[in-house]
């Protein structure tokens, strides 16, 4: 029996529609729902909400966020 690995683009392609957390080069995190990404890892958020420092700073509906400033992405457990 083999065992398939998951790549980063299936992960990515998975999470689409779902809560993610997004956190920048500068500590800043956005969190929302995954709307879209591309290649260069730009990233849609809706309900979005920016963290700093743990702390709610701001909510937006939608937010897009240019990949070069993203240190990582990854799923958020529902509140």
């Amino acid at each position: 029996m083999t065992t398939r690995k998951q790549t980063p683009n299936d992960f990515l392609k998975q999470i689409i529609g779902r809560p993610v957390v997004v956190k920048l080069n500068s500590g800043i995190d956005y969190r929302g729902v995954l709307a879209c990404l591309d290649g260069y890892m730009n990233i849609a958020l809706e309900q979005t909400e920016e963290y700093n420092g743990g702390q709610l700073k701001n909510k937006y509906g939608d937010a897009f966020i240019r990949g070069n400033n993203v240190l990582y992405i990854s799923t958020q457990r529902k509140k």
